[in-house]
């Protein structure tokens, strides 16, 4: 049996406070139905990152994976961008 394509989210790391997990915040812009005007739409994501390599602030690839625990459905796959250090 063939398996589709595995979903891709690009987004920002705002917690990285568990062990082995991130949780992921991607935002999308919208266009609203009825009046036109563009809306921010946001949706966090729990992502299993194995080696605890993501910090606050970093731009991640998320890739939809089999599910890891109750409510962790994502996996980190590359680090797109690096946190600025302040």
């Amino acid at each position: 049996m063939e398996r589709g394509r595995p979903k891709n989210r690009v987004g920002v790391v705002t917690s990285n406070k568990m062990q082995k997990t991130v949780v992921v915040e991607v935002s999308r812009r919208v266009r609203h139905a009825k009046y036109g005007k563009f809306v921010t739409r946001r949706m966090k994501y729990k992502a299993h990152d194995e080696n605890n390599a993501s910090n606050v602030g970093d731009t991640v690839r998320i890739v939809e994976t089999r599910p890891m625990s109750k409510d962790k459905r994502w996996r980190v796959a590359e680090t797109i961008d690096k946190a600025r250090e302040a």
